[in-house]
């Protein structure tokens, strides 16, 4: 191949960091001028991969964060147009927002730049849940920002996340109706991961409200809840009304060669791909022609190179984050009967999809699929 299907953008930018959060990204003011040095050096990076032929068959784009909204109007749709101008062959362009940076002005600069999506970090849609969140928005604000963008015209997604402090199942039934009722076509749901080292982190070490139970529960809850109001299942935590899917995000569970710009950005690329973009990144270490597996480590970056069967075994694993599942044809057959015995997935014609309980127990299922690799 030489060019990636879908680039990612990273901005890594926060008004404040939430209590959850170990992605990387520096608490930053909107009119700090590094932003402005930021938006120039990220263009020209997407330039010089544009010059190389890289984005020439892209297809999808994502700017995700951080906080991409932080950036404000003047810069974010100047960072929009230059990828517009990249990558020629685009159908989706979609963008990260928060409620609290979410501004008219925003949503206009988004829709005249070329934006067709955005993703709103709501979490919850309940005041005392965003507080210990960290968040700095509140549930009505949430509401009427979500709002503004559904007028506007762009695809909206609603990002939410359960098993949380203060979540009880009544609050959380609360928070999925009123998302519904904003008019929005995709929902994304996930259960709250605790992470060493973040506020929440510390202050919590295996609290009830988070157990496997409780995500499960929720998990559960959010099907029923957004099934009913004509949302369907396509992903482990995303629904969608019909057409709404995001393709970006397929992309990534379906093997689409993707170019990650930014510190907190990944790639995923075949060997070919890979000689082009270390034209551009002169410190990626060169491809190994005589080994199947290899990885490079710095302080801030890593390099893993996968044998053919890992990466098939990824594929699998991916597939299967899907409801379509997987062609059965791709699974040794050992595979697909201990599967089926576990009742983990069924098949539907030529294909392997996850069963409800499939669906969670996915560690299991996934795990079954990458000892595939060896």
């Amino acid at each position: 191949m030489s060019s990636v299907g879908a680039l990612y953008l990273h901005v890594p930018f926060c008004a404040r960091k939430c209590a959850y959060c170990d992605f990387f990204s520096a608490q930053t003011r909107p009119d700090d001028p590094k932003l402005d040095e930021f938006v120039g050096r990220q263009l020209a990076l997407v330039r010089r991969f544009s010059e190389t032929g890289l984005l020439s068959d892209c297809v999808t784009a994502y700017v995700g964060g951080g906080t991409p909204t932080l950036l404000g109007a003047s810069r974010l749709a100047r960072l929009v147009e230059g990828i517009r101008e990249a990558c020629p062959h685009l159908e989706e362009l979609s963008c990260e927002a928060n409620p609290d940076s979410l501004t008219d002005e925003v949503i206009d600069a988004a829709v005249g730049s070329g934006v067709t999506r955005l993703s709103v970090g709501v979490q919850s849609l309940e005041d005392v849940e965003l507080e210990r969140l960290g968040r700095l928005h509140t549930a009505a604000q949430a509401k009427e920002r979500v709002g503004a963008a559904v007028a506007s015209g762009l695809d909206v997604s609603v990002d939410l996340m359960c098993a949380i402090p203060s979540q009880t199942t009544r609050s959380w039934d609360r928070t999925l109706r009123d998302v519904v009722s904003l008019g929005v076509g995709h929902v994304s749901v996930y259960p709250l991961s605790i992470e060493e080292g973040t506020p929440l982190g510390r202050a919590y070490v295996d609290p009830a409200w988070n157990d496997e139970d409780v995500q499960a529960e929720r998990m559960e809850r959010a099907a029923a809840v957004l099934e009913s109001e004509g949302y369907s299942r396509y992903e482990v935590a995303s629904y969608a009304k019909p057409g709404r899917q995001c393709m970006h995000n397929q992309a990534y569970w379906t093997g689409v060669p993707y170019l990650g710009v930014g510190r907190g950005a990944a790639s995923m690329l075949d060997g070919n791909l890979y000689d082009t973009v270390r034209e551009v990144y002169g410190w990626l270490p060169m491809r190994p022609r005589d080994c199947a597996r290899a990885r490079f480590s710095t302080l801030d970056r890593e390099v893993e190179f996968l044998s053919e069967r890992e990466a098939w075994a990824e594929d699998l694993m991916l597939g299967m984050r899907l409801t379509r599942g997987v062609k059965v044809a791709e699974v040794p057959p050992a595979t697909v009967s201990e599967l089926l015995g576990r009742g983990l997935v069924k098949l539907e014609e030529d294909r392997m999809a996850p069963t409800h309980d499939g669906w969670l127990l996915g560690n299991e299922l996934y795990g079954i699929l990458w000892d595939l690799a060896g």
